[in-house]
């Protein structure tokens, strides 16, 4: 055993790493569970808190009695998505790891940062490695695009050999979450990954309840009180397919009278905007938790099309503001949304969608809301998600982590208490 770093021990504060390129300041569902994450490691545990994220440029940052550490690290932006930037400088992350020497360090992404983790662990065998399956890269990424312009032979052989690197990445991993059974849990365990657990993330229903309506904000946006408003929220690009719900919402009878706000940014709203339909309306990103949540509260429906959905952060903040849901029968929506909540359709099926909106609109929606924000309430609280994340994940990692740096001791027990 190296004298210098103790297997970590219940009576020992840890320091807990996040490690990811899938970091925006102005949302997105990893940015969302890392920012829970952090203020509950800093209001209820002794541990420490370090992030390793990309941003404009080089930085340290220290709060909370130097609980809360993050270093940032220069990166470029993704092309067409400015709110998130490529973390490829794998030499700086490990250089950061082994300056901080993290009892876990925890990936959200899939490429070449865990392959950082997984190095760093090579000359630290006690650190523990936690993954967490957060997006469904090898069908958005590779199989459906590569499909549509090569043929689904190629699309199929390409899903087939990110599928085929996934297993191979997460079998390396001390304990691997996915946020739902149909959003990564049974895939993972049909690649060969036998430590899966299920991470629900999380919704603060002090900040989205339908009290946050604005009539206000309705009457900016040229809506009468009895006029139904839909709502999107997140990126606007090809994985999101925010497509789909404007074609849906344009087929619309001129008598249910409806706009729609599209929330967010992507290569697809200049699209949009090109429309010249005064009915669609793109105000951009919303900077601010509390801005949003007035977005959410004065809708009347919200709608996604996102076919490979793992969770649905954005889905659950519209039910915990009391709009019902219209989306799609793919990834994790069916746990999402269930009867009487909303109508969910076949994917890509723009007039599945159109009559399943006008379904909702014409029925009492307000009560599917009030069904959807129960739901989340009783099963989607960020207290809940930190318990299995404390309670059950980190202290499996962790006590592998103390078999392979002690192969003599059977386990190291519950070693985090929350």
């Amino acid at each position: 055993m190296n004298a210098d770093f103790p297997p970590p021990a219940a009576d020992r504060p840890l320091l807990l790493c996040d490690l990811t390129q899938s970091w925006s300041a102005v949302g997105g569902g990893v940015g969302t569970y890392l920012r829970a994450k952090r203020a509950h490691i800093v209001a209820n545990t002794p541990h420490t808190h370090l992030m390793i994220l990309p941003a404009a440029s080089d930085a340290i940052e220290e709060s909370d009695g130097g609980r809360a550490i993050t270093v940032w690290l220069k990166s470029p932006s993704v092309p067409f998505s400015p709110n998130y930037r490529l973390l490829l400088r794998n030499g700086a992350v490990r250089k950061a790891l082994a300056s901080y020497r993290p009892d876990v360090i925890e990936c959200q992404d899939a490429y070449n940062l865990p392959w950082a983790a997984t190095a760093h662990r090579k000359a630290h065998p006690g650190t523990a490695l936690v993954a967490g399956y957060m997006t469904d890269f090898p069908n958005v990424y590779a199989e459906r695009p590569i499909s549509k312009a090569l043929g689904s032979t190629i699309g199929r052989a390409a899903g087939k050999l990110c599928y085929d690197y996934c297993g191979k990445l997460y079998r390396q991993f001390d304990c691997v979450y996915a946020l739902s059974e149909a959003g990564g849990g049974h895939l993972l365990r049909s690649l060969g990954v036998e430590d899966v657990q299920i991470l629900p993330l999380g919704v603060d229903l002090a900040d989205f309840g339908p009290d946050r309506r604005d009539p206000e904000l309705r009457r900016s946006l040229g809506l009468s009180d009895d006029q139904p408003l839909l709502i999107y929220v997140g990126r606007m690009d090809i994985e999101k397919r925010p497509d789909i719900i404007v074609e849906a919402f344009r087929t619309l009878p001129e008598s249910v009278g409806a706009r729609i706000v599209l929330l967010g940014q992507g290569p697809q709203k200049e699209e949009f905007e090109a429309l010249g339909d005064p009915r669609i309306i793109t105000p951009g990103f919303v900077t601010d938790r509390a801005t949003l949540a007035r977005y959410l509260a004065s809708a009347d429906l919200y709608a996604s099309a996102m076919p490979n959905e793992t969770f649905g952060v954005s889905v659950i903040e519209a039910q915990a503001s009391g709009l019902p849901v219209v989306g799609v029968n793919g990834g994790a929506m069916p746990e999402r949304v269930l009867p009487g909540m909303g109508l969910l359709g076949p994917i890509a099926d723009v007039a599945a969608m159109a009559a399943n909106i006008q379904s909702v609109l014409a029925s009492d929606h307000r009560a599917m809301g009030e069904r959807g924000r129960a739901y989340v309430a009783g099963e989607y609280s960020w207290p809940h998600s930190m318990e299995k994340l404390f309670g059950t994940i980190i202290p499996h990692a962790l006590a592998r982590a103390a078999t392979r740096q002690l192969p003599d001791v059977a386990t190291a027990g519950s070693l985090v208490e929350v």
